[in-house]
């Protein structure tokens, strides 16, 4: 990143709007690191947007929900996105999903896949079990590339999630350098590529 660019803007949220969420905590954790790693992360909380589950009859007689407009407008002015993905029955949450498919419908003749392609992404998760989300990552990453996101190879899938943070922090040295790796990843390919 050179002294005259930008920092890359970054959207960061979690696809749970649970509050005491794991994965809200390590999204939130992940745009302080992104922020002291030279990005400019900007993190919402989906439970600040709420909207109905999809439906193509609601679409055609109401339109997008203003929260979906207000999520396409943020999408917008960022380069990149860092998801925190939980892990509901192996797989991603509704909430993560009806976001995603409400931000990708077309709107004023636009299509809503273009707020999306071309941008990158990196994932991670967090989860009280053994395996800490993983599988939520590999339908996230598929489901992120069919909308034509490029999803970075790294990831953090943070196990035990009830004992794995430490006031405020991730307890793991491994877990606190993998993150920042990621982080700094995600800062250089958008600062590369400019975008």
């Amino acid at each position: 990143m050179t002294a005259s660019a930008p920092a890359p803007r970054i959207l960061v949220f979690a696809g749970s709007a649970r509050q005491g969420s794991f994965n809200k905590r390590l999204a939130r954790l992940a745009a302080g690191r992104l922020e002291a790693l030279g990005g400019q992360p900007t993190f919402v909380d989906l439970g600040d947007y709420p909207m109905p589950l999809y439906h193509g009859d609601l679409e055609a007689e109401q339109g997008l929900p203003d929260n979906a407009l207000a999520l396409r407008r943020l999408l917008a002015e960022h380069d990149g996105l860092l998801i925190a993905s939980p892990e509901y029955n192996g797989f991603i949450t509704p909430l993560l999903k009806n976001t995603i498919d409400w931000l990708t419908r077309p709107h004023q003749g636009e299509s809503g896949l273009k707020l999306f392609q071309g941008k990158y992404a990196a994932v991670v998760s967090a989860s009280p079990g053994g395996l800490g989300g993983i599988r939520s990552l590999a339908l996230v990453r598929q489901l992120l590339g069919n909308i034509g996101v490029t999803v970075l190879p790294d990831q953090l899938a943070v196990a035990k999630a009830g004992e794995a943070f430490d006031d405020g922090q991730l307890a793991s040295d491994a877990q606190r350098e993998k993150l920042d790796a990621i982080c700094q990843r995600l800062i250089e390919t958008l600062a590369r590529l400019g975008t």
